[in-house]
């Protein structure tokens, strides 16, 4: 596999043990999440200090408004649809919403190979996620499932924009940096407003750390040096491999079971990835 998709599917695979080490801190699902960011989107920035003002672009600052309201908008979508139905439709529609922005917006149509392992790998996204059976609806589905669409929608915006940026010259550091820098400082008063007390536990802070360094500032640096050789729509497609993760260290280290339809699930989605990752032929001319 080459390094560009490497990165990216390592990005997935941190972003796929947040889940998990989110069981471990008792806390609010929003401070969490608001703490997450501040202290990933902290440490991009400060390791791209001296290439900050390089990358100090309109876009990208709308960019980092997108981040931190994709948050928003996930929790919100899973507060009211569960977090099966919420989370498969975000993280779902998300290479959905990056193909199409990258084709709108950039003339980059997705090749009919995506097209094809993308639906495969959203299917296969789909069934196991509904194979686990926890999804609970209620009567404030409708208006989840549109905030999931709005997530889906934000994730390929910042997304789309950081490789715009990224394909123009600027450093991947530097972009990520305005990007999660910027979101964290709209995430701090969330946070504050949250209050941090439960930070002050060991286990908490630990798990917190891990989540904002690990599963946030570490996935989006190796995401960012991803996007440098990898289309951004095979990215976000790539980036299915994190629910993928999340199953299967449930079943290792939480003790969960798998349905049989979340197993195909698995397989499908599996399949789908490496068709993604694999290099276009190229066509060899006579």
């Amino acid at each position: 596999m080459r390094n560009g998709p490497s990165a990216v599917v390592g990005a997935a695979v941190l972003w796929g043990t947040a889940g998990t080490a989110g069981l471990l801190v008792s806390a609010d699902s929003v401070a969490l999440a608001a703490a997450r960011l501040v202290i990933g989107g902290a440490a991009l920035a400060l390791l791209a200090a001296s290439e900050l003002r390089s990358a100090l672009r309109p876009s990208l600052l709308l960019g980092a408004v997108a981040v931190a309201a994709y948050q928003l908008c996930f929790f919100a979508a899973i507060s009211r649809t569960g977090v099966a139905i919420g989370s498969v439709v975000a993280i779902g529609s998300g290479p959905v919403f990056t193909g199409l922005l990258s084709w709108l917006l950039h003339s980059q149509r997705p090749s009919a190979r995506w097209s094809a392992a993308t639906t495969a790998a959203i299917a296969g996204c789909a069934a196991l996620i509904a194979g686990g059976g926890d999804a609970q609806a209620g009567g404030q589905v409708l208006s989840g499932i549109l905030f999931a669409l709005a997530g889906g929608l934000l994730y390929a915006y910042y997304a789309v924009t950081a490789a715009r940026a990224i394909s123009r010259g600027l450093p991947s550091n530097a972009v990520m940096g305005v990007l999660f820098g910027g979101a964290a400082a709209i995430m701090l008063p969330v946070l504050l407003w949250q209050g941090v007390d439960w930070l002050t536990t060991p286990a908490n802070l630990a798990a917190v750390l891990y989540l904002g360094l690990g599963t946030t500032a570490f996935a989006y640096f190796l995401y960012g040096r991803g996007l440098r050789t990898t289309p951004v729509a095979t990215a976000a497609t790539l980036a299915l491999a994190e629910p993928a993760v999340a199953a299967l260290l449930g079943v290792v280290v939480l003790g969960e079971h798998l349905a049989l339809l979340s197993i195909l699930g698995l397989a499908l989605l599996a399949i789908s990835l490496v068709t993604v990752a694999l290099p276009e032929p190229r066509t060899v001319s006579r």
